[in-house]
This record gives C-alpha cells, sequence and structure tokens, in this order.
C-alpha cells in the first residue's frame, strides 16, 4: 500500500512548527489526523491550513499522555506513521517547573510509543532540539557529538526522549525513529496566514521584534552586549519554519531503514542579535526602539548546525535567507497584530 493511501497522525500539530508541517504534509498529498491539546496552540491556525492548501484534515482535540485517546485514534485511523510535535517547549518556565515538562515532555512520549507499539505503527518523526547538545559542546554541531548535559529541563527532557527512543530501536528492529534537531525556527508561510502566536510574552528574540514593530511591545529588551561575538550580543542559527517543515517531510520520505537516527536542522550560519535587529528594520521600515540589559543565566555566545548529513542523507537543505525570514514574519504579523485572536 502507497503510504499517501494511510494517514500521518501529527501530534501538536495546531502549533506553530505542527500547523507549518501540516501544511507540507497536505500539500505532498499526505492525509493527515492531527491531535493536539490546545494548551498552547489555537485551532485557527489548522482552519487557515486548509484554507492555504484546498485540502482537508482530521482534528482531534486531547492530550498524548491520554492513552485510551491515543488507541482509539490507532484503533480507528489507517495510520502508518507519526510526526511528534506535542509538548512544551518555554526553556525558561521548564526551570520553574520542571515535573511538568518532564511530565508533557517524556512520560507523554512513552505514552504515545506503547501506543504505536501496540497498533504496530513502528515510523516515527521526534521533533528534538539542538539544546541536546548541551552547553559545553563545540561548535558547529555535528551528530557524531554525544550528548550533553543540557542546562533547563526543557532541553534535558528532549535528551532524555532522544535517550528513550534510542533504546526502544535497540529492543525492536521493527522501530525506525528520526531525530530531528533543530536549531532556531523563525518566519511564517509567504501567504501571512500562518505563522508563531506565543501566549504571553514571547520567549523568542524574533516574535519580540515582530511585537514591537506591530505596537504590541514597547521596547526589546537584548540580553548582554558583552559576548566574544563581532558585536558582542549572542548568535544563534535562525532557519524558515517552513525550510524546516519540508524537512519533515523529507524525513518522513526515507525512514525506510531500522534504527534510530539523528539529523541537524539548521542553516549553518549563525546571526547576532543586532544583526536580526538591524535586517527587521530594514526589511519591514520600522524602528525597534531597545535596551541592553544584563545576560540571561545559561545564555551560550553563539552556536550552529553543520547541516551536512541532513543535506547528503535526507537531500534537504535550507533554501530561504534571513530577508525571507523576516519579510514572512512581518507579512504574518502585520496582518494579524494580535496573532490568531484577532481583534
Amino acid at each position: 500500500m502507497n503510504e499517501r493511501d494511510s494517514q500521518i497522525l501529527v501530534t501538536g500539530g495546531a502549533g506553530y512548527i505542527g500547523s507549518h508541517t501540516v501544511l507540507a504534509l497536505l500539500e505532498a498529498d499526505y492525509d493527515v489526523v492531527v491531535i493536539d491539546s490546545l494548551v498552547n496552540a489555537s485551532f485557527e491556525s489548522l482552519r487557515r491550513v486548509e484554507r492555504i492548501t484546498g485540502k482537508s484534515l482530521t482534528f482531534i482535540e486531547g492530550d498524548i499522555r491520554d492513552r485510551a485517546l491515543l488507541d482509539n485514534i490507532f484503533a480507528t485511523h489507517d495510520i502508518s506513521a507519526v510526526l511528534h510535535f506535542a509538548g512544551l517547549k518555554a526553556v525558561g518556565e521548564s526551570v520553574k517547573l520542571p515535573l511538568s515538562y518532564y511530565e508533557s515532555n517524556l512520560a507523554g512520549t512513552v505514552t504515545l510509543c506503547q501506543a504505536m507499539q501496540s497498533a504496530a505503527v513502528f515510523r516515527l518523526v521526534f521533533s528534538s532540539s539542538a539544546t541536546i547538545y548541551g552547553p559545553d559542546a563545540p561548535v558547529p554541531y555535528h551528530e557524531q557529538l554525544p550528548r550533553g548535559w543540557p542546562s533547563s529541563p526543557y532541553g534535558m527532557s528532549k535528551a532524555m526522549v532522544e535517550r528513550v527512543l534510542d533504546d526502544v530501536c535497540l529492543a525492536d528492529e521493527r522501530w525506525a525513529v528520526a531525530l530531528l534537531r533543530y536549531f532556531n525556527p523563525i518566519g511564517a508561510h509567504e501567504s501571512g496566514l500562518i505563522g508563531e502566536d506565543p501566549r504571553g510574552i514571547p520567549n523568542n528574540l524574533l516574535p519580540f521584534i515582530a511585537q514591537v514593530a506591530v505596537g504590541r511591545r514597547e521596547r526589546l529588551s537584548i540580553f548582554g552586549s558583552d559576548y566574544p561575538t563581532k558585536d558582542g550580543t549572542c548568535k544563534r542559527d535562525y532557519l524558515h519554519v517552513m525550510d524546516l517543515a519540508e524537512g519533515h517531510v523529507k524525513a518522513l520520505e526515507r525512514l525506510e531503514y531500522s534504527g534510530c537516527r539523528a539529523y541537524n536542522l539548521g542553516t549553518g550560519q549563525a546571526v547576532s542579535v543586532l544583526e536580526m535587529v538591524d535586517t527587521f528594520q530594514t526589511v519591514s521600515g520600522k524602528t525597534i526602539p531597545y535596551d541592553v540589559v544584563p545576560r540571561r543565566e545559561g545564555d551560550l555566545a553563539a552556536f550552529w548546525a553543520d547541516p551536512t548529513l541532513a543535506y547528503e542523507a535526507l537531500g534537504w537543505q535550507a533554501q530561504r535567507n534571513l530577508n525571507d525570514m523576516i519579510r514572512d514574519t512581518w507579512r504574518w504579523q502585520e496582518a494579524n497584530p494580535n496573532g490568531y485572536s484577532g481583534g
């Protein structure tokens, strides 16, 4: 049976990265089932995905920690593979709420894998993170580096899930798992209809800049200007969310092996905070007022990906540049100043 005659289950599919990946899956002619608790997401994102693609999807509101619900999904749908995004993702919040993060991210994944195993579904693409390399890893990060000791419960939960999936694959050769280690996803779909809509104060740089530009925030805070970088501010590897989404489709299409394999998804280039602010001002024509404030504990000076393996093994590489990322972010934010809530 052709995989496109079956269905792909996407956990957390209404979230930022999940919704863009659902769009990419639909455009690649996959039949998609989404489960999302909507704790940190809006169903409006999926309505807009259907509008953009002209295709329908199946949505189930629920939590991946609900084993009975998962068993019912696998019993009533012909699922051939799972793309797993569901979980909590704020680094700072994880320090304050470690038990919530370990329960959602680690225990939730264990429950999902148990349900998959019972349903004889053994193909999984996992939403991991570059944080698994830990603060002491040399740059650029490459997949042969050992997992480090991440500095937050969020990062540690991702590293622990990776280890669980390693062990699952070692115990049963029917499993085929791709661990996609993201760097810093930004941007939005070029239509401006879906994008990043953080609840409360944004944890990430570009959404905060965009909210200042649109008038939702007064000023940007830049955490530290004395790092050992050219302009003194932190540098990160930013990639367009649609490049990331397309990376998931590539990984899904190559899940024909047995075992657990990790891939970095990044551009291989690092951009500083001040470079991001300057580029946003140039692309949007908006002035971004900012204050330099003390460093945040745990922030690294600079890190970026070596994305060679993703190119060689998956045929994937980032196609969109920084101007594209910022232009699409601003198109989304300007058209949706209050995100999916409207108004």
